[in-house]
Formats: C-alpha cells, sequence, structure tokens
C-alpha cells in the first residue's frame, strides 16, 4: 500500500475538534504528525479508496434508501459511507455487486457455519421441496426428530422452536415469569439476547419491559450475587458464557457457576442464552464450563441456513406452554416448524456438524486465535473469544484479555481503518470486528489473514504500536 500524503484536506477535522490532539509533535525542533493525524489520514484515505472501489454497491444503496429507511433492514448490516452489495455466496466466500470475493468471515454472525453451498444442506432442501413441501400447517415427524436431537446433543429435557434468537428469548422469559410468578430479570452489561434485548452499556431504548431489567456487571461474581440475591421479585437470570455482540468476552467458569448457584439461592430460573456459543462444543458451551441452567435458547446455524430458533429446559418449567393444560401459555408461530428449517437444520447437526467434526473445527479457531494474539502483542490490536468465534478489539491499552465492555474503550476510528484494509486485502468482516468461522475455510486462507493483520500493524506502526 502506498504511503498517504498527510495533507490538511484529509484531516478530519470533527475529530480534532473532539479533542483527538494537537496537529503535530515536536521533537528535536522537527514537526512529526501526530498519532491522531496520522489516523485521520489513514481512514480518509481509507474510506475514499472504498468509494472508488465500489460504485455498484453505491449505487444500489441510493436506490434502496428509497424503499428501506437507510436502505437497510438490518441495522448491524449498515456501514458508513455506504454498505458493499452481496451479489453470491460460495463455500465459504462471497462476491459483491463490483465482482470483489471476499473470504467470508461474517459467518452469518455465526448462523452461516456451513458455508453458502454445502451439498448436505443443498440436499436437505431439494429433497423437502420435492418430497414433503414448504408448508404443511400441522406436526410432523420431522419437527420431533430435529427436537429429540437437539434434546440428545445439548442434554435438554423438552424443546420449543421459534423464529430467531429473540423469539426463543421472549418465550423463556414468558416461561420463567409464569412459572415462578414474579417479573424481574437480572442481565449484564454487554448482553444482547436478541433485537428487543439489548444491555450494550445499559438498557436500550428499544429493550421491551423496560422496568423489569437488573443490570449486573458481566464476570464480576460480588456485584452479580448482589445483583441475584439482593432483587426481591426476581423471576429469572439470563446470560451468555460467552458475549457475542459484546465483542466475544467468555465468561470464567468460576463466574458462571456462581451466577448459577445465584439463580438457585434466589429461587430464579437461570437461562443460558446459546444462541451463538452451542455450536463451541458438542453439548453446547455450558458443557464446557460444567453447567446445568434451568433454561437454554438456542438459534442460528441450528436452522441450516433458516430463519430458526428454540428455547428449552426442565420439564416441569417448559409446560407452561403444554396446550393441553387449560392454562398453558399460548406459543404460536406461522414458521415455527417450518419445513425447511426442520429438514436442513437436523441434516447439518446430524450429518455435517458432528461431535468430531465440531471438535476440530474449534480447535482449528482456538489455534488460529493464538497465532493472532501473537502477532498482536506490544500494540492496540488484540483478538478475543473462544473456539471458532472471534473478535478484533482497538485500545490505547492494548488490552489482551477483557473480562467485561466496561473495563475497555474502543478506538472506533482504528477500528475503521482495520475495516477497511481488511477488506482490500480480501477479507469481509463485520464493522464492529467480530468474526465467525465458516466450515471449509482453509488453513492458508486463515494463514493469510495472519499475515495481512501482521502487515496493518506494521504499516501503521506509528498509530498502533504501544510504545510510539
Amino acid at each position: 500500500m502506498a504511503p498517504i500524503a498527510l495533507t490538511d484536506s484529509l484531516v478530519d477535522k470533527a475529530s480534532l475538534a473532539r479533542g483527538k490532539g494537537a496537529t503535530t509533535v515536536t521533537t528535536a525542533s522537527i514537526e512529526v504528525p501526530s498519532a491522531a493525524v496520522l489516523l485521520n489520514n489513514a481512514l480518509a484515505a481509507a474510506r475514499a479508496r472504498f468509494e472508488r472501489a465500489n460504485p455498484n454497491s453505491r449505487k444500489q444503496h441510493e436506490i434502496a434508501v428509497k424503499s428501506l429507511p437507510g436502505g437497510n433492514t438490518r441495522s448491524l448490516l449498515h456501514t458508513s459511507p455506504f454498505p458493499l452489495s452481496m451479489k453470491c455466496g460460495q463455500g465459504p466466500y462471497v462476491l459483491d455487486e463490483d465482482g470483489h470475493r471476499y473470504l467470508d468471515f461474517v459467518g452469518e454472525l455465526t448462523a452461516g457455519i456451513y458455508g453458502h453451498s454445502h451439498p448436505v444442506i443443498r440436499e436437505a432442501i431439494v429433497s423437502t421441496f420435492d418430497t414433503v413441501g414448504l408448508n404443511l400447517g400441522a406436526t410432523t415427524i420431522q419437527e420431533e426428530r430435529h427436537a429429540s436431537l437437539i434434546r440428545e446433543r445439548f442434554n435438554v429435557e423438552c424443546v420449543r422452536f421459534t423464529n430467531s434468537g429473540t423469539e426463543a428469548t421472549m418465550h423463556a422469559l414468558g416461561a420463567a415469569r409464569r412459572f415462578t410468578g414474579r417479573r424481574k430479570v437480572v442481565v449484564f452489561t454487554g448482553g444482547y439476547h436478541g433485537a428487543v434485548f439489548s444491555f450494550g452499556s445499559g438498557i436500550a431504548p428499544n429493550n421491551v419491559d423496560l422496568d423489569d431489567w437488573v443490570l449486573a456487571k458481566y464476570n464480576d461474581i460480588k456485584s452479580t450475587r448482589v445483583a441475584i440475591e439482593g432483587t426481591p421479585d426476581i423471576a429469572a437470570v439470563l446470560v451468555e458464557g460467552m458475549q457475542g455482540a459484546g465483542g466475544c468476552i467468555p465468561a470464567t467458569k468460576d463466574f458462571m457457576l456462581a451466577v448459577q448457584e445465584s439463580a438457585k439461592k434466589a429461587g430464579a430460573i437461570f437461562i443460558l442464552d446459546e444462541v451463538m456459543t452451542s455450536r463451541l462444543a458438542p453439548g453446547g458451551l455450558q458443557s464446557l464450563l460444567g453447567l446445568k441452567p434451568d433454561m437454554t435458547t438456542f438459534g442460528k446455524y441450528l436452522g441450516g441456513g433458516f430463519a430458526f430458533g428454540a428455547f428449552s429446559g426442565r420439564a416441569d418449567i417448559m409446560s407452561v406452554y403444554d396446550p393441553r393444560n387449560r392454562d398453558a401459555l399460548a406459543h404460536s408461530g406461522t414458521f415455527n416448524n417450518n419445513t425447511m428449517a426442520m429438514y436442513a437444520g437436523y441434516a447439518g447437526l446430524a450429518k455435517v456438524l458432528t461431535p468430531e467434526v465440531n471438535i476440530a473445527f474449534n480447535s482449528l479457531g482456538d489455534a488460529f486465535r493464538e497465532k493472532l494474539r501473537k502477532v498482536t502483542k506490544g500494540t492496540k490490536c488484540a483478538f478475543t473469544g473462544r473456539g471458532a468465534i472471534l473478535a478484533a478489539h482497538f485500545t490505547d491499552q492494548g488490552l489482551q484479555d477483557i473480562s467485561s465492555v466496561e473495563d475497555v474503550t474502543e478506538d472506533w476510528d482504528l477500528k475503521d481503518l482495520f475495516w477497511f484494509e481488511m477488506l482490500e486485502d480480501g477479507f469481509w468482516i463485520t464493522r464492529r470486528g467480530s468474526i465467525a468461522l465458516i466450515m471449509g475455510t482453509s488453513p492458508e486462507d486463515l494463514a493469510r489473514f495472519v499475515g495481512c493483520v501482521e502487515r496493518f500493524l506494521e504499516r501503521h506502526r506509528s498509530i498502533v504500536s504501544l510504545s510510539a
């Protein structure tokens, strides 16, 4: 990449106005641009290259805003100055409307574990269409088969299907509230449990049940025990074993065991959100942490690429949704047992992501993350995560281990620069830095990414080095 000229026209005046630092630093009578100026210039140049390289995506965005607010129907996928418009995917790769080919590290936010054209998934879809049909409007044998496989794999007693992880959370909370006769729920800053259950830096304004949340600090045993055991009217504790949207921050085993213990002591339902993390081990993350939650929520890849969610738990709790009971809670959904999700999801879990394959795949992810941690040592960049799910972070302290979003301030300008330049190197990553590996991704592609990260850090040493 050619050196970037330090011209006034490339300096982001707004960033300087926010107090990002003086424009120059004087060293031995030689004026050297500050790290803030170098970052602003590099980011402006990267943004300009992005705009020149993607005219078709820009044009599509201008068309889309006429029909969709912001040209988008999924907020996370919006990026400035405009989002890339993808045309198709093949295996672990995606191709955009301007003809650029990327290794898919978005992985549909962990749902796309099978890639874009797995033959087993294709066969399940085609055979279902040809021999079963799309929507039968009735219970089916396959519905029970998929539920039985999930019960066996994740050691849960009963399962009900939904259309998304958001719905799974909603109905799990409904069950907990009916079963306990209480309302309040302890959650954790940095947590995300669906579109209307978000707690990144507090209670999101679009959340439901705004008055019923009690926030605790993730990975902090002391404050968590106070929140759970000291809150009257507590129905449930809702937590992820690794926060996904929060930046792939793993919980410690001691913390999760303390959550489980305090929930039991308070008579609250312990709900483990495994919508993302169930793919981290054959029995889900709970099997690695030695947990036995009262309820577990699922989603993402378990639908084989189709809209899917599920909530599960102890038979006595789940019975609140048993329609044979006169006072049962209603739980309906047109696509809860959609044939495509039932057959494709089952095929993926039974034939593709077998326990043996799962272990090998996540071991590959662990090794990949460790290589990234090695090349980022001594810089503001770090990678956190577990198994084949990870995330990039940029902080002034170069934090390699992050236990809570409350303890870290991300440098979003650096993260943006990283995103733009990884696109140029052929890697499709979320703007926030999360990576979900896809099966079939080659070791060579993973090694190439590690090399690109290393070169990015070398190229911008004056910006990212902790000793600069």
